[in-house]
């Protein structure tokens, strides 16, 4: 059976999956203007299939991380569903089994969660991509974890730094994804990996306090 940090995560990861549903379009728009106009849908489709997940079948966070990481690689589209999937995955792995979520366990998941998503797409701050917006986040969560700052102060100094990394990916040349094909006219558009990566760190400061 689950226990109440498995109850915590799928709470973390089903209001992600409300916020997803809820700027679905938002999100497909911003895809419109520099990628294959899908961004929005295909998230939908895979967090709605993590929402269907029973957290109380899963023994420790890391083993609910990993089926929610294989369930958006398998039904999420594009390039999105091999990254988030990825990112998960990575996640799960990195996840302590028998000690409480904290700032910094929960740091060294999201860290290794970067590390996957930089490898798998090959991309960089700057790229103009979600590592623009996880990047900023994962180091505000390490530098308040050093601090010894609480997880729910922590997330939402992290979700400030998602948002500004985001915002920021606004007047960047896209150099990774079918964004890059566009080259300098890709400059001026909000990238929609940015934004829903912002919303998992936004929904995380809600949940995970």
């Amino acid at each position: 059976m689950g226990d109440e940090r498995v109850t915590k995560v799928a709470a973390w990861l089903h209001d992600y999956a409300d916020t997803i549903t809820e700027h679905s379009q938002e999100l497909t728009d911003l895809d419109r203007e520099i990628g294959d106009a899908d961004h929005g849908f295909n998230m939908e489709r895979g967090v709605k299939a993590i929402a269907a997940l029973d957290p109380a079948q899963f023994a420790d966070p890391g083993a609910y991380l990993k089926k929610v990481g294989m369930t958006l690689v398998s039904t999420v589209g594009g390039a999105a569903g091999p990254l988030y999937g990825t990112l998960f995955l990575r996640m799960a792995t990195a996840l302590p089994t028998d000690t409480a979520l904290t700032t910094a366990t929960f740091a060294k998941a999201l860290r290794a969660g970067l590390e996957g998503v930089t490898q798998r797409g090959k991309s960089a701050v700057g790229d103009k991509t979600m590592v623009d917006a996880l990047a900023p986040a994962v180091e505000r969560l390490e530098a308040d974890a050093a601090a010894g700052d609480k997880l729910a102060n922590a997330l939402k100094h992290a979700s400030t730094a998602a948002q500004q990394g985001r915002d920021a990916t606004v007047d960047l040349v896209a150099r990774r994804g079918r964004a890059s094909y566009l080259g300098e006219r890709s400059k001026g558009h909000l990238d929609p990996g940015a934004a829903s990566l912002t919303m998992l760190i936004e929904s995380a400061a809600r949940t995970l306090s």
